[in-house]
């Protein structure tokens, strides 16, 4: 998968903003949106996980969205919890920065291929 894929909302960007949804693994409820963007090949969630990592965030590039349900104010991803776990540690100082979004494209593109 090409990098600005990742960054890029596979299902049409969102026509609402998304924080405060509840966000969804393949396997379970992951946290809410604490924040969320819109870029053209740039957007990603920031999760707040709550009580599953307490204390936690995590950035998911918008590519692994797989629906939104504007209905129950709910984000799913294709991903599982342990994925989303094993990513790259979420920094509030170096989330925004390339180096960071690098590392996190490279693991979460490498899980997109298997």
């Amino acid at each position: 998968m090409a990098t600005v894929e990742l960054w890029s909302y596979t299902i049409g960007a969102p026509t609402v903003d998304l924080t405060g949804f509840k966000v969804e693994a393949r396997d379970g409820s992951i946290g809410k949106v604490d924040e969320a963007t819109m870029e053209a090949g740039g957007s990603y969630l920031v999760v707040d996980t709550g009580p599953w990592i307490f204390g936690k965030k995590v950035l998911l590039p918008a590519g692994v969205i797989r629906d939104i349900d504007l209905d129950t104010e709910s984000v799913f991803t294709d991903l599982t919890k342990d994925e989303i776990k094993n990513a790259p540690e979420f920094d509030e100082k170096t989330y925004r920065d390339q180096p960071y979004r690098d590392e996190l494209g490279d693991y979460y593109g490498r899980r997109r291929t298997t």
